[in-house]
Parts: C-alpha cells; structure tokens; sequence
C-alpha cells in the first residue's frame, strides 16, 4: 500500500507543512504534482502530491499527520500490523489533474519554502499555470470542487467528408449549398459559419451523418504568439520547412565565453558562468550558439530576462534562430495565454522557454541551461511570498538537476562578483570589447550646479541642446532617460511652505499634467490639483522636479526652437500600462528618421537600434540620493547601462550625464568605464557597515493601522528574534547584527503604519534555520502583518 505527503493549497504557514494521506490501492493515477482531492479538518480540500512511496515509509517520516482515518476490514484480514500503524490517516479522495511538476519541482519547492521562510502552498504554485487549478467552494450548502477557469481552447472545424463529391443538396437547401461552396476553398470553423450564416449547428449535423462534412477538434492558442502550438495543427507543418537565422562568426571574447559554457556543461554539476560583457559585445549571440548545443544534445534551456526587456527584439531573436521550439512566458499575458505557452513547454514540443523570472518554474523537459540575462537587475527579486532571488534559486535548481547556470551582464551585481571570486564551481568570462568593433561612446559629464550657477534652470544643459539639436538635424536618433514619471515631482506654497501629500500614505502627491492631477504612485489616490493652496489660499502654488511628463513638454518646446519636427515618443508606467503599448512604442520609434525616445529605466537596457547617437541622462542623482545602501551601485549600472544604447553601429554615440553630484564615485566612475574604481570605493563601505555581499541580510516588515500596536508588534518580534539567535548553536552567534525596530522610510503606505527589523548575519549562515521557528509559530493577528524578506534588495 501507498501513501503520499500532500501540501494543501491553502495559503497560510497555519498549514505550512506536508500532510500524509494513505492512497487506494485502486487510484493507479496519482504523481507527483497531481492535484488531488482530500478530507481535511471536516470538509474537503485541494492538495498537490509532493511525494509518493510505501506507506509504512512515509507515516515514519517527518510529516505533519492527516485527520483520523478508519482502516477497514479487508485491510485488518490482509495485514493487521499494517491496518494498525496506518490507523489515524485518511485517504486520498480522488485526483483533480494531471502532473503539474515533478520530483525537482516538489524539492524546489520544499527548498524555497525553507529558504525564505514563506508558506509551503504559495511556493508550490510557483510550478502552476495561473488559472489552471481546480479549487473547493461551498455552493448551495455543499462543498464542491470547481474546475478551473483557465484550461485549453479546442476549436470545431469544418471539412469536406468522403461523400462530399457525389452530394448533390436540394434547391431550396440553402445554408447547405452555401456552406458546401464556402467549404471547397478550405476548412472553415464553425464559428465562423455561424458569423457568416447564422445557426448552422442542425445543417452541419445533417451533413455530417451523410458523411458530406466531417467535424475535427484543434487546439488553439491565445494571444500573438499562437505561432507555438500543438503538433497537430498548421503550425507544426510550417516547423519542418522553418529556416534558422544565419550565425555569425563569433569574436575572439565569444568563442572564449562559449567555450567557457561549454566547459562548465561538461561537469554537469550545477557550475556557474559569468559572461561579463560591455554592451554590445554580443553576449545573446552566446547564448544562442549555447543554447543550440543544449538542444543538439536532446535537452532543454530556459532564458531569463528582466520584464521590461522581455521586447519582440528579444523574442525574435531566439524566434528565429529556433523557431516554433520557443515558448515566451511573462506577467502581461492573459491567463490563457500563459497557460498555453506553458502547456506546450510540459508537452515537450517548446523546449527553450525565455520569460520573466516565473518562466524558472516552467516544466523544460530534462533542464540542461538556464540564462539569466542582466543578472544585476532587481526584477530579478520577487516581492511577494516566497521573497526568492531568481539568481539564488536558479543556482539551486541547476545543481540538483545538473545542468549549467549562465549569468550575463555589463554591469554583474556585487554580490555575483563576490561569488565568482570565494565560491566554487563559479567562473567568469570577459567580453571586454564590442562585437563589431566600435568603441564604447565617451561620457560626458555635465556639472548643472555650475552650468546654471543659480540662475534660471532648465532641465536641458546648454551641452545636451546643442547635442540634441545636431542629432535631429542630421536625420539620427537620441535616447534621453529620466528616472521618475509624472509631470514635476511635487507641488509647495512659496508663501507657507505646504506640500500636498497622500492621505494613506507618508509621501508627496506627484503632480501628472493630463488631467492636471496629484497622484500616489503607491496606493493609486489621486485629486484634482489645487489652484490655490488648501492651507493658506495663496495662488503661489510651484511645481518642483521633474517628471517625464514636464521634460517631454518642455522637449517638444525645446525641439520646436530648432525649427524641427520630429516625434517625441514617452515611455513610462502611464504610456505602456495597456498590453501591447510597449511594443507600439518601440516600433514607431523604430519607423521613424529622426526621433527622440524620453523614458524611465525601462529604456536602459535591451534596445539595440542602430541609428541612436545620443544618449542622455536628464538627472543622474534620482538613485544616488535614495537611503539604501544598494544607492551607488544602482547609479553606476543605470549610467553605464544606459550609456550602451548609443553608437552601436557605424555611427559614432555619444552620452551626457546631467548631475548635481559630479565628483561622486559611482558617476565619476561610470563616466570613464572605471567598475574598479567603483568597486574599490563600495566594497571599502560595505564591509565597514556590514552589507551584502560580507554578511546575509534579512528585513522584517511589519504593518498595521495603528501606529502604536505596530510598533509594540515590532519589539516583540525584535526580542524574540534576539532571543531565538542567542539560544543558537551556532558557533557565530555573536556576529549576528539585530537592529531595533524603526520607522521604515515610507513611514506609512496605504493607510498602514509600517516599521521594520534589520538582521545582519554571517555569510555562509542559513537565516531560516535559526530565526525561522520565530515567525512559523507566530500567532497571526487580524489587525497586523508580518512579512520577512531574506535578502533584500531594498531596505526602503
């Protein structure tokens, strides 16, 4: 008899742990990563299998035990020690789905689940497509299970049958006389039919037991790239005549990184490579000649990019050197749409998946390479339960499968760079120079402080004008970053000093020209802008920064003084927030001569278009002047990012970085290509102040209504966690860093209180195990939330 340890699917560490359920011996079925039914505390529950064996093995495991279960007689008269031992465990019900994931994503999940401390369920359905899961609901007093609302699509079509040549149809059979003419020109479905000739179900019926027309069932898929579908369809026969693109020969630096991949493979042991490459160097060209070897060898690669680069660029250059074998996963999907990408990866049919950090959990068959493409970029971290690092888990997933982990970036985040020097089985390759040999563009930095010397401000340097104007005029184009939305970053009384802020939150309302409102960029409130100040009544009311908004106003202006018209196209969270406006964006920015394209940092990596010349940076200072310690290195990569997208060709780029910190390390230092100087600077106050990458970083948030309550939650929290690492065995107890609770620096967001825990422990230390117990028996409380984020990226 078999038995298996089921994680319910209930989103809560109450029930963060496996629950053991005994299995019919009739229930044939089962696996890891079904959906399966089963009793739990008096009523029934959706739970996903983890682990399957004998079941004497497993009630001996360590596992949390089900509800009480009754053997029957037949299993007394068979096995009477058996029946015994088993007395207290209920059985599974019946199973809801086929396999979501198998063995190593059940460990995965286990591993996330201790790692960051996050319920069991919520990192289980990491490996779920979204919409795709049966769930239990009570309807009309009865609990029943409710199918998902997400699932394939299989179209009705219509064609021509056997008898269809010697059918002749009566005079007066109209809808069957014209559907057998629309017919002869090719399958049509019926929904089709239906458009054109209204109800037709009963007319093609009729024919069809005539044998005149034959019905067929045929997957469709949502969405743009519905070219990925099932083996059955058009799309399959269209593979078979698919022409890859041309490789091109590869640069002394990438056939040194290839072979670097190449070698790591060879130890099928989770090694990890580092393509450190300026921009430019052709490091997707490696990935792609990588990629094609893995696939050679019968094994599949998934490609991680940061969401915003997810552009058609990136998709069709994996497009079309692999064709239909490529499955994109990202968040701006419908449900549908990811649920059918991810069944053809499950099927096998797609076996280079490129997506968002979620496409790590995609079911590639037989794992052989994972990518991670600007490894240093923040949307690498998820912000919600479980906290994971994408870098982190990848590295994991590739050791337990034994495939190769490839990190790629011109600007590798610290802590990678630390790894690749103290870690084994870590390695890093240098792509020093461009792939067609252009030069990086020089960066010249422009000091506002002293170009304006306290007179009227523009937000254009006299530098930037006469580069821009000179761009346009010669028929190029100019890529101008600045790192905030909005019209002007807030509004103040000049008479008593007033600043509209956010009712729910602790921050300053951002002042958006259409509409002429003042919004929250965090909660979404938002009013009408005051005419006159709502404390005072002065009309004095001053707009003070500068959002993309004010910068494409007072551009256009700027643009119309030189007698020019050319487009301005903005790209920030207000123009791309509907589907498909992102690719709209880039591709009129593409069409166009001339052009100027003003954006936030999505613009800072992924683009490639071969007649930008000029690159600026309206205010570099946005990232430097943020309290987080990640500040400088932010500032660095955005600039040298950023600065990538000119000269990329045969044109000569040049870049302009506006600041008022122009003897700063990190933009001194990215305006001459100098990452050692930086780094030399960082690392000195990182390991002074006890930062990543010399210690583990931890943030306890905690958050609530009232103020008071919050802040009594927090030191509880602080002396238990004081408590719980002191009581440890750990031999580095007394290098653990527990800082009092504080005031997070958004003080208060969406009406909630917020204050936070920082913990500093060593390196090589497993946080979960020695904190963990604190927050896994914590008793929730309705009125105050807790949420611990292990290895933050911010601490904002």
């Amino acid at each position: 008899m078999r038995a298996a340890h089921i994680s319910l699917d209930i989103p809560t560490q109450v029930f963060d742990d496996t629950y053991t359920y005994v299995i019919p011996d009739s229930m044939d079925n089962i696996e890891v990563g079904c959906a399966v039914l089963v009793p739990f505390n008096h009523r029934p529950c959706v739970g996903f299998v983890l682990e399957i064996g004998d079941v004497l093995d497993l009630i001996d495991a360590p596992s949390t035990d089900g509800a009480s279960f009754q053997p029957t007689l037949e299993m007394i008269d068979a096995d009477d020690d058996v029946a015994r031992r088993i007395a207290g465990y209920k059985m599974v019900s019946r199973v809801l789905s086929h396999a979501f994931f198998n063995e190593h994503g059940a460990a995965c999940a286990l591993f996330l689940s201790h790692r960051y401390i996050a319920p069991l369920s919520s990192c289980v359905r990491l490996f779920t497509p979204p919409g795709a899961v049966p769930r239990v609901a009570k309807q009309a007093g009865h609990w029943q299970v409710i199918d998902p609302p997400v699932g394939e699509i299989d179209d009705r079509w219509v064609c021509l049958g056997s008898a269809a040549a010697t059918f002749t149809p009566r005079k007066n059979a109209v809808k069957q006389i014209a559907i057998l003419r629309a017919l002869t020109q090719g399958p049509l479905r019926i929904t089709d039919l239906h458009a054109e000739y209204g109800a037709v179900t009963s007319t093609i019926h009729a024919l069809e037991k005539r044998n005149v027309v034959c019905i067929e069932h045929r997957r469709r898929m949502r969405g743009d790239l519905s070219n990925t579908a099932s083996p059955d369809s058009e799309s399959h026969i269209q593979q078979s005549t698919f022409v890859p693109t041309p490789k091109p020969v590869l640069t002394q630096g990438q056939s040194h990184a290839l072979d670097a991949i190449q070698s790591a493979r060879s130890h099928k042991d989770g090694h990890v490579v580092l393509v450190d490459g300026v921009t430019g160097s052709g490091k997707t060209e490696v990935y792609l000649q990588a990629i094609e070897d893995v696939l050679h060898e019968g094994q599949g690669a998934i490609v991680l990019v940061p969401e915003i680069s997810l552009t058609p660029q990136t998709v069709a250059r994996f497009r079309g050197r692999f064709g239909d074998t490529v499955a994109v996963m990202h968040s701006r999907m419908s449900p549908g749409e990811r649920f059918d990408q991810w069944d053809v990866i499950r099927s096998g049919q797609a076996r280079v998946v490129v997506g968002a950090r979620s496409a790590l959990f995609t079911p590639v068959n037989n794992l052989g390479l994972i990518v991670i493409d600007e490894e240093h970029e923040t949307t690498y971290k998820q912000d919600s339960a479980p906290r994971y690092v994408a870098r982190d888990v990848a590295a994991w997933i590739a050791q337990r499968v034994g495939a190769t982990l490839v990190l790629g970036s011109a600007t590798p985040s610290i802590e990678t760079l630390y790894n690749v020097n103290h870690v084994d089985g870590w390695t890093q390759t240098v792509l020093p120079e461009r792939a067609n040999g252009r030069p990086l563009p020089p960066i010249d930095v422009v000091d506002m402080a002293r170009e304006f010397g306290g007179g009227s401000r523009s937000m254009f340097s006299k530098t930037l004008q006469s580069a821009l104007e000179k761009a346009l005029r010669d028929g190029h184009k100019a890529v101008l970053l600045l790192n905030q939305r909005g019209f002007a970053s807030f509004l103040l009384c000049r008479d008593c000093g007033y600043v509209p802020e956010c009712p729910e939150c602790a921050i300053s309302l951002t002042y958006h020209e259409r509409g002429n409102q003042l919004v929250c960029h965090h909660c979404g409130y938002r009013i009408a802008a005051p005419a006159r100040c709502p404390h005072c009544g002065s009309p004095y009311l001053k707009r003070f920064g500068a959002g993309t908004q004010r910068v494409e106003a007072e551009l256009r202006s700027l643009i119309s003084s030189f007698e020019l018209d050319v487009p301005v196209i903005r790209m920030d969270a207000d123009t791309t927030s509907k589907k498909g406006a992102h690719q709209k964006l880039l591709e009129s920015f593409a069409a166009a001569d001339a052009a100027v394209l003003l954006g936030t940092q999505m613009i800072a990596k992924g683009l490639d278009f071969d007649d930008v010349v000029l690159v600026g940076v309206i205010n570099a200072d946005t990232q430097l002047r943020l309290p987080d310690f990640r500040s400088g290195e932010r500032t660095f990569d955005l600039i040298d990012q950023v600065a990538g997208r000119a000269g990329r060709a045969n044109l000569p780029g040049r870049v302009i970085v506006q600041t008022y910190s122009a003897d700063e390390v990190p933009i001194r230092a990215a305006a001459s290509y100098n990452r050692k100087a930086f780094l030399d600077d960082e690392l000195a106050k990182r390991k002074v102040l006890h930062y990543p990458p010399f210690v583990r970083l931890a943030d306890i948030l905690v958050w609530g209504k009232g103020e008071s309550i919050v802040a009594d939650e927090a030191n509880s929290l602080y002396h238990e966690i004081i408590a719980c690492v002191s009581a440890s065995d750990s031999s580095d107890a007394d290098e653990w860093m527990v800082y009092p609770s504080s005031p997070c620096t958004i003080t208060r967001l969406r009406g909630a209180y917020r204050y936070h825990i920082a913990v500093k422990a060593p390196r090589d230390i497993d946080i979960a195990s020695v904190i963990g117990s604190v927050f896994r028996n914590r008793k929730a409380k309705q009125e105050i939330s807790v949420a611990l984020d292990i290895d933050p990226v911010s601490m904002l």
